[in-house]
């Protein structure tokens, strides 16, 4: 692939996945640390009242780009079980963090991954553009699984402020990595949040199947939809080496 300077990555399913049951233990903790923190709740209702806050939440992204945080849904459903909890309440951040735990526990790396970066560091410049809700988490699992030497720029939707598909993310990311739009890949599996994204903002797109073609637990939350699908013109990766044959480099791992 002629005149590619730089390649930017997803983080989850595209890096990285994060096991069936994640989300399970993460709420877990989630409810404990709450109940430590004196809050009496019924669990069955306050993780209905968690999900609605989270849906509509959601959906307010979709409208304007901008990122929520889990401190707001959290907040909002403790509202309705009688509990009027500022989001910024040093009670609900330590609830962050303790559900946010269950990743560091949780996440493994798809394979080849580090030997795939190893490769292409010094030939590329290197990039790292993830949807995440709480930025210590997230730079915290890239950190423990050995990613963050090989980036020259992560950037974590919570610290940006919005959220993949908006454009200004994949702005950023391209102008931290020095490229014009048609010297950059972005490599990620969300079909909206990654491809469309990616190519709105003028950017050329990769499509990493890795985690739909070997049939792997999506784990995703209510973020991510998966059933949508991807042009056809859209190049489409399965494994590493695909992408070392789609750059025409013919090294391998």
């Amino acid at each position: 692939m002629k005149y590619i300077k730089a390649i930017g990555f997803d983080l989850f399913n595209t890096l990285i996945t994060a096991e069936q049951d994640t989300l399970h233990d993460a709420m877990d903790r989630l409810m404990r640390s709450l109940a430590h923190s004196g809050f009496a709740l019924n669990s069955d209702a306050f993780k209905r009242a968690l999900l609605d806050a989270t849906l509509r939440f959601l959906e307010q992204t979709k409208i304007d780009g901008r990122e929520t945080h889990n401190r707001f849904w959290i907040s909002a459903a403790l509202e309705t079980q009688g509990y009027n909890i500022p989001p910024d309440d040093i009670r609900i951040s330590q609830a962050v963090d303790d559900y946010f735990s269950a990743f560091f526990d949780h996440c493994r790396l798809i394979p080849e991954t580090i030997e795939m970066l190893e490769t292409l560091k010094g030939q590329y410049q290197l990039g790292l553009l993830s949807n995440f809700t709480h930025s210590p988490a997230a730079r915290g699992v890239i950190d423990s699984l050995g990613l963050a030497p090989f980036f020259e720029i992560v950037l974590i939707s919570d610290d940006l402020g919005y959220r993949k598909p908006y454009p200004l993310v994949f702005v950023q990311l391209r102008d931290a990595l020095g490229v014009k739009d048609h010297e950059m890949l972005y490599i990620g599996d969300d079909p909206v949040s990654d491809i469309a994204g990616a190519r709105q903002a003028g950017l050329r797109p990769v499509w990493m199947t890795y985690v739909r073609d070997q049939n792997i637990p999506f784990v995703g939350g209510h973020l991510y939809p998966k059933d949508q699908e991807v042009d056809d013109d859209v190049p489409r990766i399965a494994k590493w080496q695909d992408l070392f044959t789609l750059l025409g480099t013919g090294q391998s791992l």
